[in-house]
């Protein structure tokens, strides 16, 4: 989808949710001020802070279609991580506001008193509670914008919770047990669980996370089916935002291949990667030189004592390097391993320089960033 249409498609949902929110808000502070219920005023200040997360958003969008600059080259996707940030934290602190004024209603010992209008006001605000909600959600996934999926889930939990607040109201009509107070602690708990929820997700892109391991897969095995590619490894993805991501990626050809058949390789890849998966590849090489009968020795033996360690994952680039004498090859060591990385490179160094004391070995870590 066009990044501009994207952006107003997401505007104009955050735009309903405003406007929906806001005659929540007006609905219930005035049937909370006229029964006294600390629960639905409650639920008024969570249904507040939706609407102004959905401004938040409106905002964070607006930025994020900024296009790249000299000071910011990378553009300003990432805004909208930010965006989703900030909407977590407007949930957090509704949920906070939420369990105050339900603890100063219990404290002066508050009895509301409800009426059919009430009832009937509770009820509706359900009712757009879980429209809003679905539609945020379904907005939220259709544009991959996480701050919709936050308020989608939010006015989900809302709708949970506003049935709540119905539940406690029934009871204290007709039972004379008060538990409004209850009530509103126990929604502003739930909305304290889906701010904590909601900010975790939002910061995880902005820490970096692990590449999908599908992606990982479909990615590495249609760059191997390019002829002269004899390995793909090191797949490493950044995201700038939707629709903006670099990545880079090593493959293996035979070491006899020309630099204009690299080149010409370097291109393919490139046009494809941005082509079927919109990524910005950077593509690194490691030659291979299989047909040395020494380098084909090391090599099994290489193999031999990776397979004696459980914490290595994958091992790849093999070099031979006969003009320097040099051996080089990379590691990927798992990060639940109890033994620095390190000292598990250093063993292997160890044993293959006692095998091989005329060469010169070289072991580089690389990360464990893709299945």
């Amino acid at each position: 989808m066009n990044e501009q249409i994207r952006n107003k498609k997401i505007i104009t949902t955050s735009i309903v949710g405003i406007i929906g929110n806001a005659l929540l808000v007006a609905a219930k502070v005035f049937i909370g001020a006229v029964t006294g219920s600390a629960s639905i005023i409650s639920d008024a200040i969570n249904n507040f802070s939706d609407a102004l997360s959905s401004t938040v958003t409106i905002v964070g969008t607006k930025l994020s279609a900024k296009k790249p600059n000299k000071k910011h080259p990378f553009g300003y996707g990432r805004v909208e991580y930010l965006t989703a940030t900030v909407v977590a934290a407007i949930i957090l602190f509704a949920g906070g506001s939420a369990i105050y004024e339900s603890i100063v209603s219990l404290i002066h010992n508050e009895k509301p008193v409800y009426d059919v209008t009430a009832f009937l006001v509770i009820g509706i605000a359900i009712a757009a509670k879980v429209a809003l909600g679905l539609y945020f959600r379904l907005r939220g996934k259709k544009l991959s914008s996480g701050a919709l999926k936050n308020s989608g889930t939010d006015a989900l939990f809302d709708a949970i919770l506003s049935t709540a607040t119905l539940v406690a109201a029934l009871i204290s009509t007709y039972t004379g047990v008060y538990l409004e107070g209850y009530a509103g602690i126990a929604i502003g708990l739930f909305i304290l669980r889906s701010g904590i929820i909601a900010m975790k997700e939002s910061l995880s892109p902005i820490l970096g996370e692990r590449i999908d391991a599908d992606l990982t897969h479909d990615v590495k095995a249609k760059i191997c089916a390019h002829p002269g590619v004899k390995g793909a490894y090191d797949f490493i993805v950044n995201s700038y935002g939707e629709g903006s991501k670099i990545g880079s990626i090593h493959v293996e050809v035979d070491d006899s291949m020309s630099a204009r058949d690299i080149h010409a390789l370097e291109r393919e890849i490139q046009t494809f990667m941005m082509q079927e998966y919109g990524i910005i590849m950077t593509v690194g090489i490691y030659a291979s030189n299989d047909s040395n009968p020494l380098a084909k020795e090391i090599k099994r033996k290489v193999k031999d004592l990776v397979a004696q360690e459980k914490d290595i994952l994958q091992w790849h680039g093999f070099y031979y390097d006969e003009e320097r004498e040099l051996i080089s090859f990379d590691l990927i060591i798992s990060f639940d391993a109890k033994t620095p990385q390190k000292d598990i490179a250093a063993k292997i160094q160890s044993a293959l320089e006692s095998d091989y004391p005329k060469l010169r070995f070289y072991i580089n870590l690389d990360q464990d960033y893709a299945s």
